[in-house]
């Protein structure tokens, strides 16, 4: 069994691809189990099976980040050239585009073409983004069974075009815009389970938690947020009297943002603030156990999450994000009543104060929006994809 990923550049694009990679090697490793037993439950040879025989081979763009997590998972990775439509027009991006268009994808597709016809994977597992195209086009013209997963209400433009050749477009938001409806299976964003297994009392020890507040947990994501790191500084003093904050800040962004809130914060308050660069798994899935609130964007992954771990959230989506996607995320997700949105533009540190002040002062608000998360959750979706492409395969 041979399978083919591929996607963009990001946490966002990568997290699900590794989530769906364990699902599928759980499941075949129970298939090969079953196999491997007699009728008395014993094994025939005597030695447990082990996923020999089953293959994942990652095609993309360069991104260090990704390679080193999905090589952790036993993927290979190779890169890929691959380019982008740039739509914030300027003399400097309209040269950019004609060098991608002309060069770089046409150069992408023919590297994919000779990967996957040496590699004869058995399927397409594509996460979207502009480094999906190249994969997805070489595989069509080689006739492999493509599959799609889209992570937005409002899909990306790689996945706008490439939908014609999928089989199936697995999504995440059950109005998602632009697919036909015969391709689309809702399933969710895909998230690791392994984020579900926090316990307060570890992360309490992990991070060093001084206790007696709410934790609020700011999430960055894996590039940081600048406009969301300058926000909690702004307020840093004013929220720290009342608040526990874990706040991950972004590898970029990390030396200044920390250098600013340690002359801003000093004496009593230096305990009640824990900065990081970057969650790691063990750390990320303790944050939110400990996490009374969650703010951040409004990407999908952190949408679904925050919606599996059941906590109630402020998002504030990121306005540059192409076609207004994070937007569009967060009110499909306020509206099960989960979280709160604030829009860059209409947001002051004043009015996200007040507006901390207001939730914490209404505990069964807070539940609600609780209980909303869980509902609105979907945290099978990997499980599901798995089972899916298996069916698919006869497995």
């Amino acid at each position: 069994m041979k399978i083919v990923l591929t996607g963009g550049g990001s946490g966002g694009h990568v997290f699900p691809l590794i989530a769906v990679v364990r699902e599928i090697k759980s499941l075949y490793l129970q298939k090969r189990l079953a196999e491997s037993r007699d009728v008395f439950g014993e094994f025939k040879d005597k030695k447990s099976p082990k996923s020999e025989g089953l293959d994942f081979y990652y095609l993309g763009p360069r991104d260090e980040f990704s390679l080193i997590l999905l090589s952790q998972e036993g993927v290979r990775t190779e890169e890929i050239s691959a380019g982008k439509l740039r739509r914030y027009l300027t003399a400097k991006t309209f040269f950019e585009n004609l060098v991608d268009i002309f060069f770089r994808v046409p150069w992408g597709i023919l590297q994919s073409f000779f990967r996957l016809f040496f590699f004869a994977p058995d399927l397409i597992f594509s996460k979207g983004g502009y480094g999906s195209f190249p994969v997805v086009l070489a595989a069509f013209f080689l006739r492999i069974p493509i599959f799609l997963h889209e992570s937005d209400v409002d899909p990306g433009l790689s996945n706008q075009i490439l939908c014609r050749f999928s089989q199936k477009i697995f999504v995440s938001f059950p109005k998602t815009e632009r697919f036909p409806l015969s391709k689309m299976i809702l399933v969710g964003n895909p998230i690791r389970k392994e984020i579900l297994a926090g316990s307060p009392s570890e992360a309490k020890e992990l991070f060093k938690l001084a206790g007696g507040k709410p934790v609020l947990l700011v999430l960055g994501g894996s590039q940081g947020a600048q406009r969301v790191n300058d926000l909690i500084l702004a307020i840093l003093p004013s929220l720290l009297p009342d608040f526990e904050i874990l706040h991950q800040i972004g590898e970029k962004n990390f030396l200044q943002v920390k250098a600013e809130a340690d002359v801003t914060v000093s004496g009593e308050m230096e305990r009640f603030y824990h900065p990081f660069a970057f969650f790691r798994e063990e750390e990320v899935k303790q944050a939110y156990a400990a996490a009374d609130l969650v703010v951040g964007r409004a990407g999908a992954g952190v949408i679904f999450e925050i919606a599996a771990v059941g906590k109630p959230s402020i998002l504030i989506p990121y306005p540059e994000a192409a076609q207004g996607h994070q937007l569009k995320n967060a009110y499909a997700f306020s509206a099960s009543g989960a979280s709160v949105v604030f829009e860059e533009g209409n947001l002051t540190p004043n009015f996200f104060l007040e507006k901390l002040d207001y939730l914490f002062s209404r505990p069964q608000d807070l539940e609600k929006m609780r209980q909303a998360a869980v509902k609105f959750a979907k945290p099978q979706a990997a499980l599901e994809i798995a089972q899916y492409l298996f069916a698919f395969l006869k497995m």
